[in-house]
């Protein structure tokens, strides 16, 4: 049998081989040899030398061994047959071999002994053989060790290197070659401020020290800086360890680099984001919220920001919609700086400005795009006004980015971002997130100019019940869009919600309160709230719908100017695809088909308005194609003065009709058809796109109510989460389906099904037949049981019960990332 051969530093290392009797051609020998074990059988196959090293392998002294056959030592015929037939083979060809070979201890067991065996030599010609051995274990795990590190250092998809003591590189991996843009002669020998001056050397340096006169390795430790051939900064997670050699002596660090650029700046980002929000729109007043704007800009975004509005913004009157025409009147709102005092700013805020005709700034707000100039040479600073220019020139200003300040269609100002410290240019992501930052500003400063003082109380109690962002849930893709009237300064009884429900189902809902103004929209409130009580119920939508027209009842009672209310409520499953309707007095939805045919669901019951008291409600399923968009709405959609609702209805649907139609596109088509500037009611429209759960996302596993099952049930889970690839959730998975399944054969009555979702969570689910509600409870010391539901609770980030016409099921939903999953050790804690 022979050995398997691997070219390493141009010598073939032959692989020991495995199985008893094998043997080898061996024309190499590998470094770091364990063979220290030494003998010599002469011409007739005789032993005449054996070192202390072999006598400690095998235990015979030399005086036993020598003269005697060295086939003697060999166990099986069969390896002592194959040992005979490869020296008559490489008798006098000057030829070894390599193998293993079961040898026979001093004290009779077998020992498992890798041979080198090679010929000796004299002027005569051959005068024996000389054998080097060691136990095949050791020579196995070094082979084997060996090849790890190989693989380690070649394969490795990130940059790894190797320093000695002085901190000189003595290795390099392709990747680091690749990216430091270098040959290996230019790296080897030298220091990384040798390597790459533009690297932040020192506190590698610093760090790579510590590591050495420590021992401590360094674990994801960032380094910035800029390669020689790369004109933007990276920044690295680095990690680094001693190497030392068997004795202890230190040799040198290895240490690896992942370029994480890419998600330090989304990090960055966000976090400039998440400050923006909590920042921009803390008042009402316009001036500030422009200055908000520059105040998040710096220095996070720029080294300078300038934020002008025009007068009209300013004042709160009513900007003329689309872009501005001809050289416009401004006024200064906001300025920041890196350098103190702002010498970058050529008037204070307040002061009035005008941009000449032809100026990125007069360009911008004309167009209503945004400009980016990566590189401002002289001939893009004379581009600015005279004055703008000066300053930039002083500054040393290199990247600008000029931004309109747009919100609802009309344009309110413009901001200005540059950089002159900051030595990286600007590029398209850096654009994209001034857009976003002044799109959040202007939507702010928007809102502080249309709203009077008079109406800052509406303002704030309407801006703080109408949803912000909708979710982005697995069963539908969303958007929408909400125009409060004009004639009452956005202060409004229209709604919509779009509510995560268990099993990975979604509530999609619109309301109308009948009247305008604070008191609608107090009552909009109230009602707005109830709904999210009772979807965590997860009640039918009949059911909803009865507990609202109750609610709006009680509030008659309290209040005689609350008029009654309209409603939609609609659950879709992106299992089953059936999607099941309700609604009290409102206009039914339309559905678009993934083929773009329109169609109104004016099937679905509907039911008396919200307030009328003791009338039912009915519901209604329909089974909805993946891609298939539903419009709900409100009446002021299809509603206007001198136009009949039927032919609302015919617009609506020719706004809709049409496949794969993006749902921003779909909204602003819809908007655009059929709402008129000065319209007389709010408007809301929210669209949905239907998603299907694929069926390989869904497991299901029926139960007999036997206890001896539950063991069934984990393996049943463990197995689907292994399929999933949530190996990493598999052991609090199989704790919640025990404690549930248990909690079902114990308690409940008639079958039980275990259901497992894989969606952007992981959803357990166990249904039995009765109705009976869990309850959850701190158990005493001294309880045996009581404990199940806690510490489910405890596991999944949410868990509750929903009744079905044939029993109850209990969900838990777990994160599919295990970092945001719970600490099982303070679960212990707790439960202690």
């Amino acid at each position: 049998m022979r050995g398997n051969g691997e070219a390493r530093n141009g010598l073939i290392w032959m692989g020991v081989p495995t199985a008893s009797g094998g043997l080898g051609s061996g024309p190499g020998d590998a470094p770091q040899t364990p063979y220290t074990a030494t003998a010599f059988v002469d011409g007739q196959g005789s032993v005449s030398l054996w070192s202390p090293e072999a006598e400690s392998l095998l235990g015979y002294r030399a005086v036993e061994v020598c003269g005697a056959p060295a086939a003697g030592l060999l166990i099986t015929p069969a390896d002592r047959d194959t040992a005979l037939v490869a020296v008559r083979q490489r008798d006098g060809t000057g030829q070894g071999w390599d193998g293993v070979l079961a040898l026979r201890h001093r004290d009779g067991h077998a020992v498992r002994i890798a041979l080198r065996v090679r010929p000796v030599l004299s002027g005569q010609g051959q005068a024996g053989w000389s054998i080097n051995a060691a136990d095949a274990r050791q020579v196995e795990q070094l082979e084997f060790d060996h090849a790890i590190l190989e693989a380690l250092f070649k394969q490795a998809p990130i940059s790894i290197t190797v320093v000695d003591t002085d901190l000189r590189f003595r290795a390099v991996n392709a990747v680091a070659l690749r990216d430091l843009a270098l040959p290996a002669e230019r790296i080897i020998g030298r220091r990384t401020n040798e390597v790459a001056p533009g690297i932040a050397f020192r506190t590698a340096e610093e760090r790579l020290r510590r590591v050495r006169d420590t021992g401590e390795p360094a674990i994801d430790f960032q380094v910035r800086g800029w390669l020689a051939d790369s004109e933007r900064e990276g920044v690295w997670s680095t990690s680094s360890f001693r190497l030392t050699d068997s004795a202890g002596r230190i040799l040198g660090m290895c240490q690896t680099l992942v370029d994480i650029t890419e998600g330090y700046r989304a990090q960055q980002r966000l976090e400039l984001l998440t400050e923006a929000g909590a920042r921009i729109g803390s008042t009402l007043d316009v001036v500030r919220t422009a200055q908000e704007l520059a105040d998040v800009a710096v220095p996070g975004l720029a080294d300078f920001a300038v934020v002008d509005l025009l007068e009209a913004t300013v004042r709160g009157e009513e900007p003329a919609p689309g872009p501005v025409e001809g050289p416009a009147s401004l006024r200064r709102s906001g300025f920041r700086s890196v350098r103190a005092g702002e010498p970058e700013a050529d008037c204070a805020v307040g002061e009035p400005v005008v941009f000449p005709s032809g100026t990125p700034q007069d360009r911008c707000l004309a167009g209503g795009r945004s400009e980016l100039i990566r590189k401002l040479d002289a001939d893009g600073q004379s581009a600015f006004d005279p004055r703008i220019a000066e300053k930039m020139r002083a500054s040393g200003t290199h990247s600008v980015m000029v931004v309109p300040l747009r919100a609802r269609g009309v344009t309110l100002g413009v901001a200005v971002f540059a950089r002159h410290r900051d030595s990286v240019p600007y590029d398209e992501g850096a654009l994209a997130l001034a857009e976003d930052l002044c799109s959040r500003a202007a939507v702010c400063i928007d809102n502080a100019r249309r709203y009077t003082r008079e109406h800052t109380t509406a303002l704030a109690l309407q801006r703080s019940l109408l949803p912000h962002v909708l979710p982005d849930h697995p069963a539908v893709q969303t958007a929408y869009r909400y125009q409060p009237a004009a004639a009452h300064a956005s202060a409004g009884g229209d709604w919509f919600d779009v509510l995560p429900l268990s099993g990975a189902r979604v509530a999609l809902l619109v309301g109308d309160v009948t009247g305008h103004g604070l008191h609608a929209a107090a009552i909009m409130g109230r009602l707005r709230t109830a709904v999210h009580t009772l979807a965590e119920l997860d009640l039918d939508p009949d059911e909803v719908l009865t507990h609202l027209d109750d609610l709006v009842v009680r509030l008659a009672q309290e209040d005689p100017d609350c008029q009654g209310a309209s409603c939609l409520y609609a659950v879709y499953d992106p299992i089953s695809c059936l999607c099941t309707f309700a609604r009290a007095g409102h206009p039914p939805p339309a559905l678009v088909r993934p083929d773009g045919a329109v169609e109104l669901l004016d099937a679905i019951p509907p039911g008396p308005p919200l307030g009328l008291g003791g009338m039912p409600f009915e519901t209604i399923e329909y089974e909805l194609a993946e891609d298939s968009v539903l419009a709900l709405y409100t009446d002021g959609l299809i509603q206007a003065p001198g136009r009949d609702v039927d032919v609302g209805m015919d617009r609506l649907a020719d706004a809709l009709v049409g496949p794969g139609r993006p749902l921003e596109q779909l909204g602003d088509a819809v908007m655009s058809a059929l709402v008129a500037e000065h319209r007389f009611d709010d408007v809301a429209l929210l669209l949905a796109r239907t998603r299907v759960l694929a069926a390989d996302r869904v497991a299901s596993f029926p139960l007999p109510a036997d206890p001896a099952l539950v063991a069934r049930a984990r393996a049943f889970t463990t197995r689907q989460l292994a399929k999933w690839g949530l190996e990493s959730l598999a052991f609090t998975t199989e704790i919640i389906v025990s404690e549930l399944v248990t909690n079902a054969i114990r308690h409940a009555r008639g079958s039980i099904a275990l259901r497992l979702i894989h969606s952007q969570t992981l959803i357990c689910e166990v249904s039995d037949g009765s109705l009976s509600a869990p309850r959850l409870r701190r158990a005493r010391t001294t309880d045996e049981g009581g404990r199940g539901l806690f510490l489910v609770a405890q596991l999944a980030f949410g868990w509750g019960t929903r009744y079905t016409r044939n029993g109850k099921t209990i969900w838990a939903e777990q994160p599919l990332s295990p970092t945001e999953a719970t600490d099982l050790s303070e679960v212990v804690d707790i439960w202690a």
